[in-house]
């Protein structure tokens, strides 16, 4: 079998299509680099979705925990507590059983029993914690001359929050957010060895390099091959956010480019 049909028999296996059964020996290195690919399609999953529901639900516990009501505040203190109190890979285990228990209450609740939708409300809500508290820092620091200047040109409320303290916020808290982004995706490989299980062995990519390891005990083929589409994806994330970045500070004035001098000074 050439690599082509390796790709075409394991390329998509991770989401049931193609070739049903794992390979079991003799072990090429495409098949190795096709399956734990194949499987880096959930953590994509798992860490996109999670990431752009979780920005919302972090904007309003910042704005929760920076207010001066109580009763909006404290659910937000101790909903970032309880997240980054604790470790995810216990949160997962919680999660799970969570749901088994839900499932038995209510049919509405059988999709959450499996990880497409369970692991990534564990992971929605963690990263929520995080990032809400980047941004409650981030609002922290907006300028009070940009609050009275708002206030001047007759802006309050909403239109301000959503015109001047928002986009603010956002600027002070990209590069740290841009970091939980990375430690988010990073973060997905502990999806399948939690409680949830993967069905009929379509994992994601640390699933199949952990696969290949105890088959051939030989863990420096498939775990460097993870590291290195870990290490691309990183790449990825951070061309992205920093596009967004400049976006956001594309109206600041830019500190101009000096070139370097190739000849040294002579001193005298």
């Amino acid at each position: 079998m050439d690599c082509l049909d390796t790709i075409a028999d394991y390329g998509l296996r991770s989401l049931g299509y193609g070739e049903r059964l794992l390979p079991r020996s003799d072990f090429t290195l495409c098949q190795q680099v096709t399956l734990i690919g194949s499987g880096m399609i959930w953590n994509v999953y798992f860490g996109l979705l999670a990431l752009i529901a979780g920005f919302g639900l972090a904007t309003v516990v910042a704005v929760g925990k920076a207010s001066s009501k109580r009763w909006a505040r404290k659910p937000a203190e101790w909903f970032i507590f309880l997240f980054r109190g604790s470790p995810l890979f216990i949160q997962f285990f919680f999660g799970y059983f969570l749901f088994l228990s839900l499932k038995q209450v209510s049919s509405a609740f059988d999709a959450f029993a499996s990880a497409w939708a369970g692991a990534l409300v564990v992971l929605f809500l963690n990263t929520a914690a995080y990032t809400g508290e980047i941004f409650y820092g981030a609002l922290q620091s907006v300028p009070r001359g940009d609050q009275e200047a708002a206030e001047a040109y007759g802006l309050t409320g909403w239109r301000k929050f959503r015109r001047i303290t928002w986009p603010t916020m956002l600027r002070l808290a990209w590069p740290a957010y841009t970091n939980e982004a990375i430690f988010l995706f990073h973060a997905t490989t502990l999806v399948f060895f939690t409680g949830f299980p993967a069905v009929q062995q379509r994992g994601d990519a640390l699933y199949y390099a952990s696969y290949f390891a105890d088959k051939t005990f030989n863990p420096f083929v498939p775990y460097p091959i993870l590291a290195g589409f870990f290490i691309l994806l990183t790449l990825c994330i951070i061309a992205i956010m920093g596009a967004v970045n400049r976006r956001l500070n594309r109206h600041l004035p830019q500190a101009a480019t000096r070139r370097p001098r190739l000849l040294p000074q002579i001193i005298r």
